[in-house]
């Protein structure tokens, strides 16, 4: 089968979830991922779920499967000397320290690119290679209250809360991804090599969406709301006969086909409804509330049939295993099976981006500790147990 990446060789010094999800897009499609673990592991390794027989992270696996690991002391003369020597023909090397720990390490962009010139040097942090917080460490929900994000989410009469899900991290692996496709276009084009640089901060900032334009349009600090968008009407999560539904309604043509689907045609002669941006405005109480009754009178089942056949955007809330064993994810094979040497079968998360002739796929488990230190560095057995007696592997 071909691979979108094959061929590409990537360094992968990163812990937690930002940069190894990042990588492990890159290894899904293609790319030997070298991934280097410092001797006691990747924090994620502690992560629960915790396998309880194997003691291996269900974190851990999923999100560095594809992947081959090693484990190198960064802080020893030998490892280092043997890093340099991993990275001379590297075509990517990710990392995703605290701003200002790869200078202290020797393992920083402008060392690297004296090795290698062409490398693509990828970095990931909380808040970026420059700018006044760069040396702090940063997690999913710190990122998330500082962009602006929590201060967002949730009800006007409760405390704020963060998304649910690492959005901070997944994004910006997303976003470093992408950034590194778009350096190795540039390097295929001129031989450069270059520094890709994201921040978990800017990541957050930059998914505000129209908070930013509210306020520097408007002058409006958009605050929380609920389910309820600001800029579409009805755009609501409803409660009805046996869990919730959510409803999107973006513009006119969708409102009259909604009025005339649940039945209140006499909404389409309101003056407070006749445009979208006069429902945001009207819509609650009185829009809202409607909507509300509609919904209580039908199942979840039901309003979706309903809408569908009238070409509304609707879908139920489902709990996580509803969401995995629903037809349209198992159809999408956006579930798949890995069997793992000490965890066994693992059933995880697929490949989002679907391609027609280079499509992703999930073929090897996640690396036991040092498990490829051999292969990677081209050591011996007598050589491997001597560096580890060393303290450098």
């Amino acid at each position: 089968m071909k691979k979108a990446l094959e061929g590409i060789k990537v360094v992968d010094l990163t812990s937690a979830l930002s940069g190894p999800f990042c990588t492990m897009m890159l290894a899904d499609y293609g790319a030997d991922v070298l991934k280097i673990e410092p001797l006691h592991g990747d924090q994620c390794r502690t992560w629960g779920p915790i396998d309880e027989k194997s003691g291996e992270s269900g974190f851990y696996c999923y999100v560095n499967r594809n992947k081959k690991g090693a484990t190198l002391n960064l802080k020893s003369e030998k490892g280092k000397q043997m890093f340099y020597d991993l990275v001379k023909d590297a075509d990517i090397l990710v990392e995703n320290y605290r701003g200002g720990v790869t200078k202290k390490l020797g393992i920083d962009y402008e060392t690297v690119k004296k090795i290698n010139p062409s490398i693509i040097y990828a970095s990931c942090s909380g808040f970026g290679q420059y700018g006044p917080l760069t040396h702090r460490a940063c997690y999913d929900i710190v990122a998330q209250a500082m962009g602006g994000m929590v201060n967002l989410t949730g009800f006007k009469d409760t405390d704020p809360v963060k998304v649910g899900p690492s959005v901070a991290d997944h994004v910006s692996g997303i976003y470093l991804t992408v950034g590194v496709l778009a350096a190795l276009h540039h390097r295929d084009m001129t031989g450069e090599g270059q520094q890709v640089d994201v921040s978990m901060f800017d990541t957050i900032f930059s998914l505000l969406e129209n908070a930013l334009v509210n306020y520097t349009m408007a002058g409006e600090i958009s605050q929380r709301n609920g389910n309820i968008d600001p800029s579409i009407a009805p755009f609501d999560i409803f409660p009805c006969k046996d869990g919730f539904t959510a409803l999107g309604v973006g513009n006119d043509r969708l409102f009259d086909t909604f009025c005339h689907t649940i039945g209140h045609e006499e909404l389409l002669g309101d003056p407070r409804y006749e445009t979208n941006d006069l429902r945001c405005k009207n819509y609650l109480p009185e829009l809202q509330e409607l909507i509300r009754g509609w919904c209580m009178e039908h199942t979840k089942k039901e309003i979706e049939y309903i809408m569908d056949e009238a070409g509304i955007p609707c879908g139920p809330v489902l709990d996580v295993k509803e969401a995995i064993e629903h037809p349209h994810t198992q159809a999408r094979e956006m579930m798949v099976h890995c069997e793992h040497p000490t965890a066994g079968d693992l059933y995880f998360q697929g490949c989002v981006t679907k391609m027609s002739e280079t499509p992703g796929v999930v073929e090897t488990p996640s690396p036991l500790l040092g498990e490829h230190n051999r292969e990677i560095f081209g050591l011996t057995e007598e050589e491997e147990a001597q560096l580890k007696e060393e303290g450098v592997i």
